[in-house]
């Protein structure tokens, strides 16, 4: 008696369950809004092969319902032209798909972009939420110019690397953007060039050292998240780039490349995860630590987003 009881508590509860996965797949990130994915430096869309920049970001929100669309700006630029660039698109995006808004998701150098989108159209966005954005700038940045200002020699080639890098990601990804500019992309990224960029466009950046911004500024609302996580798995390639960019912030707390309070933007949703700047991306191909999942972090937010009607 007590077995079957207990069989058929265990098939309701597994009934149960499964009816609430179905439904939350079903519904659970359906965003009033649609989602528009930016990507940071060296960014695509797509690279040779199906690759996702927000790997597997765009297939698992869609899954729940939302709309997604992927942008795609030049690389190496400076804010002000990644955020002019994003802007066309935006327009088209609102465009194509009738809504009269959007929600703006920004990696990296990204979020500088959905930013300045959205302090041009502000009635047109829903949301801002920058993810591992430097909003303060990095010390790699930072790192980079000096040794240019100390050896033009060095900086040079430095700067011919980078461009090439970002010349055969455009390759890879038959990116159509013909800006390629490392120099001015890293002063954009410094703590003097994003320190300019937000004296023009100071909607929710912080007033304080490491506190949060205004959670919503002309309608707008702004969310950011970040991590502090460098060598997360230990054979993911990425891992020795980060640990070695980390050696530029002198043991504060960082995801390779962005402070844990240059990543502060609006409402902080977390800055520590255990992440670092690949991984807040769900790259490379996924490899990740145990227990931080990237791809749930979106789902939850995306829910996030449309509990706020947004």
């Amino acid at each position: 008696m007590f077995t079957r009881i207990t069989t058929a508590l265990i098939t309701t509860l597994a009934c149960m369950t499964g009816v609430n996965q179905t439904a939350q797949a079903a519904g659970y990130t359906q965003t009033k809004y649609p989602v528009v994915l930016t990507h940071g430096m060296f960014g695509w869309n797509k690279m040779v092969g199906g690759i996702d920049y927000f790997y597997q970001v765009p297939s698992t929100l869609q899954s729940g319902g939302a709309k997604v669309y992927s942008t795609e700006v030049s690389g190496l630029a400076s804010s002000e032209q990644r955020g002019e660039q994003l802007l066309s698109q935006v327009k088209t995006i609102l465009a194509v798909s009738g809504s009269p808004k959007v929600n703006l998701f920004g990696h990296s150098h990204g979020g500088h972009s959905i930013r300045y989108v959205a302090a041009m159209i502000p009635g047109q966005i829903a949301s801002v939420t920058a993810i591992g954005t430097p909003a303060k700038g990095s010390p790699v940045a930072d790192l980079v110019i000096s040794i240019d200002s100390a050896s033009p020699a060095l900086g040079s080639i430095a700067y011919t690397m980078l461009n090439g890098l970002d010349s055969l990601i455009n390759l890879l990804s038959n990116d159509k953007n013909k800006v390629i500019d490392a120099r001015q992309s890293m002063y954009a990224l410094s703590s003097k060039g994003s320190a300019e960029f937000n004296a023009k466009f100071p909607q929710a950046v912080p007033t304080t050292a490491c506190g949060q911004g205004a959670s919503s500024v002309n309608g707008v609302r702004y969310y950011s998240w970040g991590g502090t996580g460098v060598v997360t798995t230990g054979i993911d390639p990425s891992d020795a780039l980060m640990g070695t960019l980390s050696l530029a912030f002198l043991g504060g707390a960082n995801d390779g490349l962005v402070g844990k309070c240059s990543s502060h933007i609006g409402q902080v949703l977390r800055d520590n995860y255990n992440m670092n700047h690949l991984d807040e991306v769900n790259q490379m191909l996924g490899v990740r630590a145990l227990f931080t999942n990237p791809l749930e972090i979106y789902r939850q937010h995306a829910n996030r987003l449309q509990l706020g009607g947004m």
